[in-house]
């Protein structure tokens, strides 16, 4: 019953942070040693700074609606 509830917890933590557009670094971790085992692992920081870049850009376009 507790695994049920901990894995519940894990799913609706994920589908949180998805919807409010944090990336996921655990899945991340397990995607790179998985595919590519070679390759080092970003650190959190730069895992997340990555993401934000690749979701926003830089804001140097003139055409902002706020």
């Amino acid at each position: 019953m507790y695994r049920k509830l901990q894995h519940a917890a894990k799913f609706l933590s994920q589908s949180v942070r998805l919807m409010v557009g944090v990336p996921d670094y655990d899945n991340y971790v397990a995607q790179m040693a998985l595919n590519h085992p070679d390759q080092p692992v970003m650190s959190y920081s730069a895992f997340f700074r990555e993401r934000q870049e690749a979701r926003y850009g830089k804001r140097s376009c003139t055409t902002r609606c706020c």
